[in-house]
């Protein structure tokens, strides 16, 4: 008899206190749930012993990750309606000890239990990076960029495009081209700069060099670009002497706590802030202050999350530090703010381009959708699947004010005062 789709559904239910948004389709066929609902493919019984040995979000990414558990349809769609139940619990969540009190819940683990088959618990998939700790040295962080970063340049011009830029991009229409609104973005970070021929800039978290290759061929700038990305730096090189500006840009495989060679006239920090962690931001923002000269600016261009009431209680989530960025924290604006300001910097400007991160994440996914055998071939089937379920999900995020991202600009104010910022601030625009 085939009626696993069923009684999955209805322990689920008991489970979560709450009718299934979803069409849930078995290992064996069947089917149950609301018939015109986006369909979640439960596709073995590991899949639920996955759920039961790290229950929530983990869990289900590593059935995910493993293939155990798929979408047939539009993932956005299983992931908007999936989305309070498991990936945006937020702060007022009951405890998984709590929800076993209910006798009912108790119950429907059981059950799950039963269904699940052997008790053994699977193995993480081999794309999990095991964190015992966030201390973000120079080692562990070394180690956690390589972890993203150097996944293949095949890879990511696949999800990237030919612009190479891994941030949000500065949309005038969504209709536009990924291209051009990531050239709008460099521009937009340029302008905010105040890049003029012969200054200075350090690019702090340069990916592949194109922020350096638009600041020193737009604007005649001379830039160091630093990564801890060895394949990053080796694509940013290549680009570098292909455009002919191997006078005007170095790049280099540092630490930006290892940079000494200050000071610069403008600093660009692009996505990358978000690798630093709470308890190094203070000295993130200190460094950044000490490398640039009185009048100098950085523009800061960071993820930032929503504040808890308890900020004590926030959590780095599971599935993006085991599987995406390890040891990557977001942090609210007003606190990137507050930490910018006690390191000595004057915030002269904050800007929310949220809405635009939700457009550059969806072209993301299209293409890696559009060339899903090549990104297979490139990685792996599981790395393949984290990219694409961590940038919708992420796009989702964006877009329902979840998370948002931020430019802000910050200048370093000398003691006369003189900003040399602008009457008109958004003289930019």
């Amino acid at each position: 008899m085939q009626d696993a789709a069923l009684r999955l559904k209805a322990l689920m239910e008991q489970l979560l206190g709450a009718p299934l948004p979803v069409r849930i389709r078995a290992w064996d066929g069947s089917e149950a749930g609301p018939p015109e609902s986006p369909v979640l493919v439960v596709r073995n019984r590991r899949a639920l012993r996955r759920l039961l040995w790290k229950p929530g979000e983990l869990g289900m990414a590593r059935a995910w990750v493993a293939g155990d558990l798929t979408v047939d349809g539009d993932l956005y769609a299983v992931l908007d309606v999936m989305a309070e139940l498991v990936w945006e619990r937020g702060e007022d969540a009951r405890t998984l000890r709590e929800a076993l009190r209910d006798p009912e819940v108790r119950a429907a683990v059981w059950g799950l239990v039963r269904m699940a088959g052997p008790p053994l618990p699977p193995a993480p998939p081999r794309e999990e990076v095991r964190r015992h700790s966030h201390l973000h040295t120079k080692r562990t962080d070394r180690r956690a960029i390589s972890h993203h970063y150097d996944v293949g340049n095949d890879f990511y011009e696949i999800v990237l495009g030919p612009s190479m830029v891994y941030s949000c991009a500065y949309w005038d229409s969504p209709d536009g081209t990924l291209e051009d609104a990531q050239r709008d973005k460099l521009g937009l970070v340029a302008r905010k700069l105040d890049l003029k021929p012969g200054i200075r800039l350090l690019d702090v978290g340069c990916g592949w060099g194109s922020m350096a290759i638009h600041a020193a061929r737009e604007y005649g700038v001379s830039v160091v670009g630093v990564t801890l990305s060895q394949e990053q730096a080796a694509y940013a090189r290549k680009r570098v002497a292909e455009e002919g500006l191997t006078d005007r840009i170095e790049i280099r495989v540092q630490d930006y706590r290892d940079v000494t060679d200050g000071p610069y006239d403008a600093i660009s920090s692009i996505g990358m802030a978000e690798h630093v962690g709470s308890d190094r931001y203070l000295e993130y923002a200190r460094d950044l202050f000490a490398l640039l000269k009185p009048g100098g600016r950085l523009l800061n261009h960071q993820i930032g999350r929503r504040p808890w009431r308890d900020e004590s209680g926030y959590e780095i989530d599971e599935f993006i530090d085991a599987y995406v960025f390890p040891d990557g924290e977001l942090a609210p604006i007003g606190g990137t703010v507050s930490q910018l300001e006690t390191a000595g910097f004057e915030v002269r400007d904050v800007e929310s381009i949220r809405e635009h991160y939700g457009l550059t994440l969806r072209r993301w996914v299209a293409n890696l959708e559009a060339h899903w055998p090549d990104a297979v071939r490139l990685t792996s089937p599981g790395r393949a699947r984290v990219w694409r379920l961590y940038m919708a999900a992420s796009a989702l995020a964006f877009e329902r004010n979840r998370i948002g991202v931020n430019q802000v600009l910050a200048v370093r104010t000398p003691e006369s005062g003189a900003s040399g910022m602008p009457l008109r601030a958004r003289s930019w625009n």
